[in-house]
């Protein structure tokens, strides 16, 4: 008799299941595409310099990663430095030696950073943000301005590092 009745709640559980729940908005959808590709398309309007950056960098970030983008070894990693390392044996892989493309290091900020608050700094300060960490591994200078049109332009030491293994799709710079 157990069997059956705990039977029948899984059957009524799965035909309910459908009936749970409404579809999401536009706006709800739009709210939770925050996807930023390599060419910039999902960057928003803002803007920042490495100027501004490190002043936020000090209040935000320097507890984690450290004066300058150090890191702390074997807690938070260092954000520069390793530079003509990635063909050796013990490769160090921080934004300026591995990363291939900056609109990424934007994301990551604006997704997941600080790390006790993702998602809570406004555009113009993850602008800013990426301007002073791209500036730390002398990608740009300090008043280089960091905007949805800039962003996607600036030439990262590893761009052409790494090669598609989708069949038919280009590599950015790296023959097979």
């Amino acid at each position: 008799m157990c069997s059956r009745i705990a039977w029948l709640a899984a059957l009524w559980a799965v035909a309910a299941w459908g009936q749970t729940g409404r579809p999401a908005t536009p706006e709800e959808i739009k709210a939770l595409d925050i996807t930023v590709f390599p060419d910039g398309r999902g960057l928003p309007p803002g803007r920042g310099t490495a100027v501004e950056g490190k002043q936020i960098y000090e209040v935000r970030c320097v507890r984690c990663h450290n004066t300058g983008g150090a890191g702390r070894q074997g807690e938070y990693p260092a954000l520069i430095g390793g530079k003509g390392s990635l063909g050796t044996a013990k490769p160090k892989k921080s934004v300026g030696s591995y990363w291939p493309y900056a609109t990424t290091l934007w994301d990551h900020i604006h997704r997941a950073m600080p790390f006790d608050h993702p998602r809570s700094l406004s555009p113009d300060r993850v602008y800013a943000l990426t301007a002073y960490i791209l500036f730390l591994n002398g990608i740009v200078t300090e008043t280089f301005e960091v905007n949805r049109e800039t962003l996607p332009a600036v030439a990262m030491p590893n761009r052409n590092g790494f090669y598609s293994v989708y069949p038919g799709k280009p590599s950015p710079g790296r023959a097979r």
